[in-house]
């Protein structure tokens, strides 16, 4: 049997494009052979799914998954709409998402869960791709809690129940009636989720990142002077732009889109009232399909001449 080294186990990585703790394994079963390892790999799919994972990937599925005080949400890309619609990938993306919740939405954890075949997270993915043909990823993922309370979820363009191009989660912490909370959550799941593109940035005013709002104090000052405005008036109209900037990105100052003549605070404010009992929100997520993925433009005229030979 061939020591099997850390030098080996880089050289089948770069032949084959697997990852080094596959490539460790395979060599390990087949007593250190590299050839008989290369083999190993083609046979579980591995090498194939190397093969795939330059490829871009920014369709798939958001996916909600809501477990009484915690929610998750998951974004599993594949590299066309048509794998969104595959049964045996809706099926895997469920899972994935229930999966989160049970570790508070950490990335790693999720990859390293282990599904209802046996397989991790990571592995089902990997024989997917080999399966299915398509490049796919569990690329981001993230969880609200709230204790006492619930999260609420909604998903805007659904494929299948709760997955689609949006997945929206909202945690209200409050000791009032459950299905109330749920009911309230979802209608400002609804709201997150319409906010584009004025989406959220916090809950409240305290929570903006301090760097934003210098950024937009810097802005508002800069502009104001080139109107040739003094000091003291300067002063007075970077307040009042800030202020307009909270409405529009702090959720709680946003007008509520199910009824504008109130902001999510006052709507909130209303539900608490109506339930004798305070009602927090605790956090929030809005996820989007694709968001972010530096997506490839494909010249389909220029491919059609290039495959007729026609210049």
């Amino acid at each position: 049997m061939a020591a099997i080294t850390a030098a080996l186990v880089k050289q089948l990585r770069d032949q084959t494009g697997v990852g080094m703790m596959d490539c460790k394994k395979a060599l390990n079963e087949t007593d250190g052979d590299f050839e008989a390892a290369v083999d190993w790999l083609r046979k579980k799919g591995l090498s194939k799914a190397a093969k795939k994972a330059d490829r871009i990937a920014s369709e798939g599925l958001v996916a909600v998954s809501t477990n009484g005080t915690i929610g998750a949400v998951v974004e599993v890309n594949s590299e066309t709409d048509f794998v969104a619609r595959n049964e045996v990938f809706q099926a895997a993306v469920k899972e994935i998402a229930d999966l989160a919740t049970k570790v508070d939405g950490d990335l790693e954890a999720i990859k390293s869960s282990t599904m209802a075949n046996g397989e991790t997270v990571e592995t089902s993915l990997t024989q997917m791709i080999a399966t299915i043909g398509e490049n796919m990823s569990l690329r981001r993922s993230a969880a609200v809690t709230a204790d006492p309370g619930v999260v609420s979820s909604y998903v805007h363009n659904a494929t299948t129940e709760d997955m689609g191009a949006i997945g929206v989660l909202v945690g209200l912490k409050s000791e009032g009636d459950a299905d109330k909370l749920a009911e309230l959550g979802r209608k400002l799941a609804m709201h997150v989720a319409a906010g584009s593109p004025s989406v959220p940035v916090s809950v409240d005013t305290d929570a903006v990142d301090p760097a934003i709002i210098a950024k937009e104090r810097e802005v508002f000052s800069d502009q104001a002077r080139a109107q040739g405005k003094p000091d003291n008036i300067i002063e007075k109209m970077v307040e009042g732009r800030l202020n307009k900037f909270f409405k529009e990105v702090v959720l709680l100052k946003q007008a509520f889109v199910m009824d504008p003549d109130r902001t999510v605070e006052q709507v909130l404010a209303d539900e608490a009232s109506a339930m004798g009992t305070p009602i927090e929100i605790t956090g929030f997520v809005r996820m989007a399909l694709g968001e972010g993925v530096e997506k490839k433009e494909e010249d389909f005229a220029a491919e059609v001449a290039a495959a007729t030979g026609q210049s």
